[in-house]
């Protein structure tokens, strides 16, 4: 259960950080903040 909300926040994360890149390079870096919060949040 709190697995699936987590992915599900995450997913709502990144489509919100997709949307506001301009490039590819930022889209890179948005990912790796968000699979940065992710682990924080699971440790």
């Amino acid at each position: 259960m709190i697995r699936n909300v987590l992915v599900a926040a995450v997913l709502a994360a990144l489509s919100l950080t997709a949307t506001a890149c301009n490039t590819v390079d930022g889209l890179g870096d948005d990912i790796k903040s968000v699979g940065k919060a992710g682990k924080r949040a699971i440790d």
